[in-house]
């Protein structure tokens, strides 16, 4: 999934442990590829998120894989859009959405993406939106996208996964610290 504060408090990891040669990953990716890897201890920590909708659902398949849900804040739910989208020239405090984050109504246009990039890239170029957690930095994003706050959806519950058989090596929890940082 995508969030910038875990890419930051990645870039820190690296700064601390990368010497002359490494091999890290980081994968934004789907939230069943992200409980997949943590179960089957291909990563260490999975980042996603819990709200009203999905939470029976998740929690079930944590139990069944053994794992663990850490809560790290909460946080309401904002779309992405761009700067130039026509719905941005509402006023900024008052101006709210009624998209629900998974919502089963069919749409005309989607399109899928990994990518954070290639997303924010999608979302200027196209007047698109995505709904993520309203957690935007600009530093790492550019100033191009703006989040707005949605009107009457259940929080999220952000955190991080790990397996209950599974204990944190020094690099796992060096990265939650500088997680922890960014969040601050």
């Amino acid at each position: 999934q995508h969030y910038s504060f875990a890419v930051n408090a990645f870039v820190d990891l690296i700064k601390q442990f990368g010497q002359d040669e490494y091999d890290f990953s980081l994968r934004e990716t789907q939230t069943y590829e992200i409980i997949e890897d943590v179960a089957r201890l291909r990563s260490e920590i999975g980042i996603l998120f819990i709200n009203d909708f999905n939470e029976a659902v998740i929690r079930k398949i944590l139990k069944a894989y053994e794992l663990e849900f850490h809560e790290l804040f909460t946080a309401r739910p904002h779309v992405f859009i761009s700067r130039k989208h026509p719905l941005a020239e509402g006023e900024h405090n008052s101006f709210y959405f009624s998209e629900e984050i998974f919502s089963e109504t069919a749409r005309k246009k989607n399109i899928r993406v990994r990518d954070r990039a290639t997303l924010f890239n999608l979302l200027i170029g196209l007047n698109g939106y995505t709904v993520s957690s309203g957690i935007i930095d600009k530093k790492l994003n550019g100033k191009d996208i703006i989040a707005v706050p949605l009107a009457d959806e259940s929080d999220m519950h952000i955190g991080y996964i790990t397996h209950k058989k599974g204990i944190l090596s020094r690099l796992g929890n060096t990265y939650l610290e500088a997680i922890r940082k960014y969040l601050k």
